[in-house]
């Protein structure tokens, strides 16, 4: 018997389960009845929140996605110069990978770029965080198209960095790689001073 809690407690449960059945199966190979076994639940109730798979797969990507920006912004938000931002900034998107490497791989995965409507929902997150990383940029006359740019390359050396780390097991003191790849994009992020 399926225990009765309120909608959104059941969306988070269903969300928590469906992150432990993709990050093992994968998008092709898992299937709504692994998912409701793992939530313990009913087909029916978990069709009550999520109508397919696909809903449910572009749901989670988002609250990963969402999990992701809100941890960078609550890092940042108190930090006392710009260079504390970039240095919190990464340290909170590292310890992000540290603490939830399926999360990670699911986002950023390369699976999910396969696919037109999960890579639309990915590229969101990006622009979300490449928009925030290009306000960091402290680089004069630099227009915003430009200053964007950069900021997506920003963004790239981040999750290629995270991909590799966790691809090494994910060892290692994750401050003092989030400290080494802030030291690099921030001097970059100053740019060239005479």
């Amino acid at each position: 018997m399926t225990v009765r809690l309120p909608a959104a407690e059941r969306r988070v449960q269903l969300l928590d389960a469906a992150l432990t059945v993709f990050a093992a199966d994968g998008f092709q190979t898992a299937t709504m009845e692994a998912v409701a076994t793992e939530a313990g639940v009913t087909k029916p109730v978990l069709y009550q929140h999520f109508s397919s798979k696909r809903e449910l797969f572009l749901e989670l990507l988002r609250s990963v996605g969402t999990g992701l920006t809100e941890a960078v912004g609550a890092a940042t938000a108190t930090a006392g110069s710009g260079q504390d931002m970039v240095i919190d900034g990464f340290a909170a998107y590292f310890d992000f990978v540290a603490d939830h490497p399926d999360e990670f791989r699911l986002l950023f995965g390369e699976g999910v770029r396969t696919d037109p409507e999960f890579a639309r929902a990915v590229a969101e997150v990006e622009g979300l965080l490449a928009d925030f990383i290009a306000a960091l940029i402290d680089i004069e006359h630099l227009a915003s198209d430009e200053r964007l740019m950069l900021a997506r390359g920003i963004l790239g050396l981040a999750e290629a960095t995270g991909r590799h780390w966790i691809a090494r097991g994910a060892s290692g003191d994750v401050d003092a790689l989030a400290r080494r790849v802030a030291d690099l994009a921030w001097l970059g992020l100053r740019g060239r001073r005479p």
